[in-house]
């Protein structure tokens, strides 16, 4: 009768070496706007940004990289937020501090159609192209609400990726540089 205390204390501290709990070790990238902050005070041009389509491959939690028509999925990097709105938020953010409009924010913010345009984007890369340089390629058109129709604008974008190029954190740089570049190009042919 004296070992069963002594085998439920062992098995007790077995289980508390055994059990414990995992730290997770994921790290949750979030893409930022780059262009200068600037006071906002314009109330043109008032844009609404359209949910971002992308391809269903990079529609997910973990950074996805297609290699050779092969993808890798990170099992560690993740993104805070979706990849859409994510860079919806982003290109709104950019286009406001270079044009000075505090309208000018993911159609999901506004409480009416007080806005202008619609920004529709279609992304078909954002991810490493075969030299290791970051590819954000697709299509963007500023549609008029009044009517109209605009015509579509193909883009493809290269920003380099600093070594390691397989590092996450620089490839989330080279992401929002990439999207710096897009906003630029859509405020400019405004």
């Amino acid at each position: 009768m004296t070992a069963r205390p002594a085998i439920l204390a062992l098995l007790l501290l077995l289980g508390c070496t055994t059990f414990r709990p995992v730290k997770d070790q994921a790290v949750r990238h979030l893409l930022e706007p780059l262009a200068p902050d600037r006071s906002l005070a314009a109330s043109t041009p008032a844009i609404a940004i359209g949910r971002v389509a992308l391809p269903e491959y990079l529609d997910d939690e973990h950074l996805v990289t297609r290699r050779d028509g092969v993808l890798e999925i990170s099992g560690l990097d993740l993104w805070a937020e979706p990849l859409d709105t994510s860079v919806a938020r982003v290109i709104a953010a950019n286009l406001s501090r270079s044009t000075g409009s505090m309208n000018i924010q993911p159609v999901g913010r506004f409480t009416s159609l007080d806005y202008t345009h619609l920004l529709e984007l279609r992304i078909s890369r954002f991810d490493p192209d075969e030299s290791g340089a970051l590819l954000l390629q697709g299509t963007w058109r500023l549609q008029p609400v009044s009517g109209g129709e605009a015509r579509n604008r193909f883009f493809r974008i290269l920003a380099p990726i600093q070594e390691p190029v397989s590092d996450a954190k620089n490839r989330v740089k080279a992401m929002n540089q990439a999207l710096l570049q897009l906003s630029r190009e859509i405020a400019a042919s405004r």
